[in-house]
């Protein structure tokens, strides 16, 4: 079996792991470099019809099955039914999603906010949160994220203790100066692969440029332009009444007082504490993951890969 073939199968049992096949189209789109590879052995990107060819080749067919238009490892077609499933739940989430950013866009200090886990790949379950990556104007972020958190609050979507169904998860944010993705793994990569913006088109295509290390990951990962049938406008009005609040709240006094107030909550908070988990208290970077996914996944997708030998 050739690197690519390697490759095919590495990606396909990925993707297996998040219980979600992929067409051939997907296959090729969101190709997995596996592990071991010399550089000089690997193509920066290849063609759709080599993956074609390679999928239907006898090599790989002893570990995959295909079923209505979709791709998996052998003795898993329930998931071509769970994934029309899931598409459409998250279809009908995402719209929902939308309604609530409409609001968030006149909210100070907010430059860009994308949906990003299993509802950004459209693989959300009913149960599902709603996770966002929000940008906020540099040297605003503890005062962007304290009224933002208040909006979303208000708003009755905030996502605490068992309110968890279709509420919003605020566990992410960056400023405009520090949109480089700290942690960079096969994980990272693909979840901000999928991650697509609502609001703020011209600085999600910035996030695209200075996170091309994703590319190390996704051979066929390339700069895209946001869907306009899914992204909200700045408006004049948009614009207009942001600007005046943020005249409002920028004081430095503000920022520094909020900056102390939430990081000695944060740092006393046990989930912070507790092992494994992935924390980023600074004035570029917000992060609360106490349960970070990322080891786990990453652990069922090295014992696929040798289940297949």
């Amino acid at each position: 079996m050739n690197n690519l073939a390697k490759n095919i199968l590495a990606t396909v049992c990925y993707y297996d792991v998040l219980d979600y096949p992929l067409t051939s189209f997907e296959v090729w789109k969101y190709l997995v470099k596996s592990g071991g590879q010399e550089e000089k052995d690997w193509k920066s990107d290849c063609d759709l019809a080599e993956v074609l060819e390679k999928l239907e080749s006898g090599a790989l067919m002893n570990f995959i099955e295909k079923y209505q238009g979709f791709y998996f490892l052998k003795g898993r077609r329930k998931l071509a039914e769970c994934r029309v499933r899931r598409g459409k739940i998250s279809a009908f989430k995402a719209k929902r999603l939308r309604r609530a950013v409409w609001f968030l866009r006149f909210i100070p200090f907010v430059r860009m906010i994308g949906i990003t886990g299993r509802l950004a790949m459209r693989n959300a379950q009913g149960k599902s949160d709603w996770d966002l990556l929000v940008v906020l104007k540099h040297g605003k972020i503890w005062t962007g994220r304290t009224l933002v958190t208040l909006a979303v609050h208000l708003m009755g979507k905030r996502r605490y203790g068992d309110k968890i169904k279709d509420r919003i998860c605020l566990n992410h944010f960056i400023t405009d100066k520090s949109l480089k993705i700290k942690v960079r793994d096969l994980f990272s990569a693909n979840e901000y692969f999928f991650c697509f913006p609502l609001f703020g088109g011209q600085e999600y295509k910035r996030f695209q440029i200075k996170n091309r290390w994703i590319k190390k990951f996704k051979p066929n990962y390339k700069i895209a332009e946001a869907s306009n049938l899914k992204l909200l406008r700045d408006t004049k009005l948009s614009r207009f009444v942001r600007k005046i609040l943020e005249m409002v709240f920028d004081w430095d006094f503000l920022e520094s007082w909020l900056r102390k107030l939430e990081t000695k909550k944060i740092e006393n908070n046990p989930k912070t504490r507790q092992r494994g988990s992935l924390v980023d208290i600074s004035d570029e970077a917000l992060i609360f993951l106490p349960c970070p996914q990322g080891p786990k996944v990453f652990e069922k997708f090295k014992e696929r890969i040798n289940s297949l030998g």
